[in-house]
C-alpha cells in the first residue's frame, strides 16, 4: 500500500466555518497523477513580468519537446495576437526563461531554435509573493479635484515619405522586380511576401534598377544585415529599406558629337548640324546679291 501524502489531500476538505481565512484566498487542492506540469513558484510570482510571459512560459513549459512555439503558432492557439505574445517572448527571453537562435541548415535553410527553461539562465533569484498583512480599515479617500490634470498628448508622428517610383509610366519588363521581391524567402523565410505587397512595392524596385543599381545590388541592399528579432511586419521593413537607401541617379549623358557633312566646296568632311560649306570654305563664299 502507498504511504499516505498529507501534503497533498486526495479530496476537497469540508468548509468548517472558522477555519478559513477572512482575506485572500482559499485552496482547494486535487491531487493530480495524470496530465500535470512542475511549474517554479519563482516563476508564477515573478515581480517583473507580465501576466502574459507568465501564462506564455507555462504553456511552454507543458508542451511536448518538438512543439512549435513561434509567434503564428502562438497567434492561432491564443487571442492576443502577434504584438502582445511576441513582446511577452522578448520577457521571458530578457530574464532567462526562453532563448531563441536562428541556424542554416546544410541546404541553406533557415530554422529557429527555441530552449525553454523552468529555472531561468543565470540563476537570477526571484522574489516570491509574501501573504498580505490583516485587513485593516482603510483610511477615507481624499476628495477629488473638480477638474484633473490629463497628461500632454503626444507629438503626432509625422508622415512616412511616399515610396520611390521610377520616372517611366511602365516598368521595363527585362528588369523583374517582381521576381526579386517574390524570391527574397530564400534568403530569410521571414521575407515571404504576399501577392498584394509585391505589387506595391515593386515600382519602387524599378526606381533603384532605372538608377543604375543591379538585381544582385538591391537584393543585397534588402537581405543584409537583418535583425535577430520576429519581423512582424516584412513589408514594412522593405519599404523602409527601399526608402532610405534609394541610390542617386545616374549623372546625366553627355552630349553627342554633331554629325559629318561633306563640304559643298571641297567635298572635305566636317561637322554640322546640316549640309553646307566648312569653316575654310566659307569665307570664300560669293556674296548673294540682295533681291
Amino acid at each position: 500500500m502507498d504511504a499516505e501524502h498529507t501534503s497533498a489531500p486526495s479530496r476537497a476538505r469540508s468548509a468548517v466555518p472558522g477555519s478559513n481565512p477572512s482575506y485572500g484566498v482559499t485552496h482547494v487542492n486535487v491531487r493530480l497523477t495524470t496530465r500535470y506540469t512542475v511549474v517554479d513558484n519563482r516563476l508564477l510570482q515573478h515581480r517583473e513580468l507580465s501576466l502574459t510571459a507568465i501564462g506564455l512560459a507555462g504553456h511552454i513549459q507543458s508542451l511536448p519537446t518538438g512543439a512549435r512555439v513561434d509567434i503564428k503558432s502562438l497567434t492561432a492557439r491564443f487571442p492576443e495576437g502577434e504584438v502582445r505574445i511576441a513582446a511577452a517572448l522578448r520577457e521571458l527571453e530578457a530574464h532567462g526563461y526562453l532563448s531563441r537562435t536562428r541556424e542554416r541548415l546544410p541546404n541553406g535553410r533557415v530554422v529557429s531554435r527555441t530552449v525553454s527553461y523552468n529555472r531561468p539562465t543565470g540563476a537570477e533569484e526571484v522574489r516570491e509573493i509574501t501573504p498580505p498583512p490583516p485587513l485593516t480599515p482603510a483610511p477615507a479617500p481624499a476628495p477629488r479635484p473638480e477638474r484633473a490634470h490629463l497628461p500632454a498628448a503626444p507629438p503626432p508622428r509625422p508622415p512616412k515619405p511616399p515610396l520611390p517610383e521610377p520616372t517611366r509610366s511602365a516598368p521595363d519588363p527585362q528588369r523583374p522586380a517582381a521576381t526579386l521581391l517574390a524570391r527574397l524567402h530564400h534568403d530569410d523565410p521571414r521575407l515571404l511576401l504576399p501577392e498584394r505587397e509585391v505589387r506595391r512595392l515593386a515600382p519602387a524596385v524599378d526606381a533603384w534598377l532605372e538608377r543604375g543599381a543591379t538585381p544582385e545590388a538591391v537584393r543585397r541592399a534588402l537581405t543584409s544585415g537583418l535583425p535577430t528579432e520576429p519581423l512582424l511586419h516584412p513589408a514594412g521593413f522593405l519599404a523602409h529599406r527601399l526608402t532610405e537607401h534609394l541610390p542617386p541617379p545616374p549623372p546625366p549623358a553627355p552630349p553627342r558629337p554633331l554629325p559629318f557633312q561633306d563640304c559643298d566646296g571641297c567635298d572635305r568632311p566636317f561637322r554640322a548640324a546640316e549640309p553646307g560649306h566648312c569653316r575654310d570654305c566659307r569665307p570664300h563664299q560669293p556674296l548673294q546679291e540682295a533681291a
